[in-house]
């Protein structure tokens, strides 16, 4: 990541590691991020990270306050990287399609953090700044307070879901990914018409069932918010 799009945390106390790396909370987000990355949460420890740090375990802690609290700040680190440039363009719609799209696509840049990052609430400013923007669309399109909050709340988890979903697509072998991406065509599209009469008239589209639904889904989702909108102004 380039040095003008990091999206740093918030504490500030900076100390030097034994081989004379000045340590910060975002230099420790970005070795956590990194070695989750490679390893996945499970494989995770404050030992491994002390490692790559070139510093003692111990040291984490004087920024964060246990392990947990070191997952939540990366979390909130990559709600901040996915608004780093969002911009309102005036059109509520088009912009919480864009808002579900990059908590999606940051989810999926990181399958192995979104796997438990898109389920926890990280307390943290970029997620507060990123509820209050989401749920003020809402409130500019017309919508009352409680049934802002629930349209942004169904909004949020529709994008996480399927970047949950989907990250874990992505954590399989290539070889599994190949083998049922292709069975929507090869197995399924040449299932028998007597048998399967509905698969059979679709079967030159059933390979779009081996991609994501994401878009679909949020598509589907804010045009009935639109509709919504219409009726209570019509």
């Amino acid at each position: 990541m380039a040095e003008s799009e990091r999206v740093p945390v918030e504490r500030k106390r900076r100390r030097r590691t034994s081989s004379g790396v000045v340590l910060s909370a975002d230099l420790i987000v970005d070795a956590a991020c990194e070695l989750i990355d490679a390893q996945g949460t499970q494989a995770f420890t404050v030992r491994k990270l002390g490692a790559a740090l070139g510093a003692d375990p111990s040291a984490v802690y004087r920024y964060f306050r246990n392990t947990e609290d070191l997952l939540l700040a990366l979390a909130d680190r990559l709600i901040g990287e996915s608004m780093a440039d969002f911009a309102p363009s005036g059109d509520w719609a088009a912009d919480l399609h864009d808002l579900g799209m990059r908590a999606y696509r940051s989810a999926l840049r990181h399958p192995q953090i979104a796997a438990f990052s898109t389920v926890r609430v990280t307390r943290r400013p970029h997620e507060q700044r990123t509820v209050d923007t989401g749920i003020g669309l809402l409130l500019q399109a017309g919508f009352d307070d409680a049934t802002a909050v629930r349209h942004y709340h169904t909004l949020v988890d529709t994008a996480l879901g399927h970047a949950a979903m989907d990250a874990g697509v992505l954590r399989l072998a290539p070889a599994q990914r190949a083998a049922d991406e292709q069975a929507w065509q090869e197995e399924y599209g040449n299932l028998p018409a007597d048998d399967f009469p509905v698969l059979h008239r679709v079967r030159e589209h059933l390979p779009l069932m081996g991609g994501s639904a994401v878009e679909s889904a949020l598509a589907l989702l804010i045009a009935a918010m639109r509709q919504e909108v219409a009726e209570r102004s019509g």
